[in-house]
């Protein structure tokens, strides 16, 4: 049997040869963790405040960059644990959603796989470590326009949030 052949003539391994990968433009792949928690029946969430830029000192869902080699739920996994110390196997996160809006985030094209977890937070004690300089449960206030997040005096709304971590919260509670 012979081998099937492209319109240019070319077998898998000649195309294949001849590709050149550096051709095409790549995003950057991070992966985003969204632990929600429910404690005297209120909504928590778990954010990280930022001790890098881009967004220094904002507050932002843990996350980062997926190694070379690495599945992007695992990225999520070892993110959360470098960045909250909190240890979550990838099988426990469930997708919420990719995140691939130009300009999401501004040091330069990158897409975003985005993780849930709905956690005890009795059960888990997030400690910042890594690039976070603060890590800390915020309570979820919905309102008319989506909600606000509070933790003791600082409150923050869709403005006061690193990256499109607003638009991913919001998925995520519509899947919780």
């Amino acid at each position: 049997m012979s081998e099937l052949r492209d319109k240019n003539g070319l077998t898998e391994a000649e195309f294949l040869k001849s590709y050149n990968p550096g051709d095409w433009k790549k995003p950057s792949l991070t992966a985003d963790i969204c632990i929600i928690s429910v404690k005297d029946q209120e909504d928590r969430i778990l954010l990280i405040r930022r001790g890098n830029h881009p967004f220094l000192g904002k507050w932002a869902l843990p996350g980062g960059f997926s190694e070379a080699g690495e599945c992007i739920e695992d990225t999520a996994a070892r993110e959360l644990m470098e960045e909250t110390c909190i240890s979550m196997p990838s099988k426990d996160l469930t997708l919420v959603g990719i995140y691939s809006k130009p300009g999401r985030d501004p040091r330069d094209w990158t897409v975003s796989a985005a993780y849930m977890a709905v956690v005890d937070a009795e059960k888990v004690k997030p400690i910042a470590a890594d690039d976070a300089a603060d890590a800390g449960w915020f309570t979820i206030i919905r309102n008319k326009g989506g909600f606000m997040l509070k933790k003791d005096e600082i409150e923050l709304n869709k403005n006061d949030l690193a990256f499109d971590h607003y638009d991913i919260i919001t998925d995520a509670l519509r899947r919780r």
